[in-house]
């Protein structure tokens, strides 16, 4: 077990999580499953033992919010993958749209909660795993789902957008607090994402009317395999979010109007 590659996903359940851990063990990763939705999680599992073998997978329940939930899950992780962390996969998260006044406050600190406090956990439960990995195989990986909310704060997704720019920032800090231990860290940026998160919102915002949804899960998790086998920092969704990137940094007040007009204010 000690020589398979292995990666730990949070919000492995459905969506992104869900797709890109088909996708690494279809390339006969270990994979560790991690999410709240224990039911879920179970006929993934199954589906993904029937596929590919029961020796490739392990599971648990995990609210990413709790420290020390979190360190129990990467310990049983390691005891199940022989002591390999090649790759964390920090994608839990909760998206509410909606103008700030009209969602419960309890709702936007529980997104902070979930999508920043959660990749902190992540990360403060994993680093000495990870470092030892880096340590025997050469290579460890840190890798965050972020958002194209990440570039320019994006109206009725005011919380979430911020929280995407944490993510962002921690990316950017982490890249090279943790380069001598030999880990790379980076993160995936995309627009909105075809999962249940995004489809079962009961408000849609102005903006998303406008975009509509741009990717598939398992275009993300084609995104997620690019970042841990390359060394950019953002992978961005398309080459519209790229664009838009670039733009925003040189032209922000451009990218503000635009976006005041897309979402209707």
């Amino acid at each position: 077990m000690g020589d398979q590659r292995s990666i730990f996903i949070t919000g492995a359940a459905a969506g992104i999580g869900r797709a890109t851990a088909r996708h690494f063990a279809k390339r006969d990763w270990f994979v560790g499953l991690f999410d709240i939705d224990t039911a879920g999680l179970a006929q993934l599992a199954d589906e993904l033992r029937t596929v590919h073998g029961a020796g490739r997978v392990t599971t648990g329940e995990l609210d990413v919010t709790n420290p020390e939930q979190f360190n129990e899950c990467v310990q049983a992780f390691l005891a199940a993958s022989g002591g390999r962390l090649d790759v964390l996969f920090n994608n839990a998260g909760i998206l509410k749209m909606g103008n700030f006044e009209d969602v419960d406050p309890a709702i936007q600190r529980k997104t902070i909660e979930v999508n920043v406090i959660g990749v902190v956990n992540g990360v403060a439960a994993a680093l000495e795993a990870l470092k030892d990995t880096a340590k025997k195989h050469g290579d460890a990986r840190i890798v965050s789902t972020a958002s194209a909310s990440a570039i320019y704060g994006i109206p009725e997704l005011g919380v979430y957008s911020a929280s995407k720019h944490a993510v962002r920032a921690m990316t950017e800090a982490f890249s090279i607090e943790f380069e001598p231990h030999g880990i790379q860290v980076s993160d995936v940026l995309p627009s909105y994402v075809d999962t249940g998160m995004v489809r079962n919102q009961e408000h849609k915002s102005q903006g998303f009317a406008a975009t509509g949804i741009a990717h598939s899960a398992d275009d993300i998790a084609k995104l997620v395999w690019r970042a841990i086998h390359g060394e950019e920092i953002h992978v961005f969704g398309n080459g519209q979010v790229r664009f838009l990137d670039k733009l925003a940094r040189v032209f922000p007040g451009y990218v503000r109007r635009q976006i005041k007009k897309s979402a209707g204010f």
